[in-house]
C-alpha cells in the first residue's frame, strides 16, 4: 500500500463499515512504517491489510475485502499472507480484535486457528453506543520467506 492507494482504500473502507477508518488513519499507518498491502485485479482494489510488528508479536490492525470480492476466499488468502510475512519478520504470534457482530470475520479467524484470549469492553463505536472487541491470537511458525517481501 502506498499513498497513491489511499483514495481507493478509503472508498472501499466506507463501503464496508458503518464506522470506517479514516484516510488519515491509513496515512498515519504508512508514515509509522507498518506493513501494508493491497490486492488488485488490474486497477480494481479488491482488498487490503495493515499489520504492526513489534518485537516478536504482530498485530493485525485492519484487513478488508471489497464487497465485489467477498465470498471468494480472498480474506482467507490475505490472512495467510499476513501470517507468513509476520513469521518472516520473526513474530511468534499474530493478535487481532474482531467485533462479536462480525460473524463472517470471526468465523474466518476461528477456522484459521485463532483462539480467543480476551475481551475489550466498549472498544468499537456502534449504532447502539459501543461494542466489545473479542481479542484473538494465533501462534506462528517463524520462518523466512525466500527472497524476502516488501510492504507494498
Amino acid at each position: 500500500m502506498t499513498e497513491q492507494d489511499l483514495d481507493q482504500v478509503d472508498a472501499v473502507e466506507r463501503q464496508i463499515y458503518s464506522f470506517p477508518w479514516t484516510r488519515g488513519n491509513f496515512a498515519d499507518s504508512l508514515r509509522s512504517g507498518y506493513d501494508a498491502w493491497v490486492v488488485r485485479d488490474g486497477e480494481r482494489l479488491l482488498g487490503y491489510c495493515i499489520v504492526m510488528v513489534a518485537l516478536d508479536e504482530a498485530h493485525l490492525l485492519n484487513i478488508s475485502v471489497a464487497p465485489q470480492a467477498q465470498g471468494l476466499g480472498l480474506g482467507r488468502r490475505l490472512l495467510a499472507w499476513v501470517e507468513q510475512c509476520a513469521a518472516a519478520r520473526q513474530a511468534h504470534s499474530l493478535l487481532l480484535e474482531v467485533r462479536p457482530s462480525n460473524l463472517v470475520a470471526k468465523g474466518l479467524y476461528e477456522r484459521s486457528g485463532y483462539e480467543r484470549i480476551g475481551l475489550r469492553r466498549g472498544y468499537y463505536p456502534s449504532l447502539r453506543g459501543r461494542e466489545d472487541a473479542i481479542v484473538m491470537r494465533k501462534a506462528l511458525a517463524v520462518h523466512p520467506i525466500p527472497g524476502g517481501f516488501h510492504g507494498d
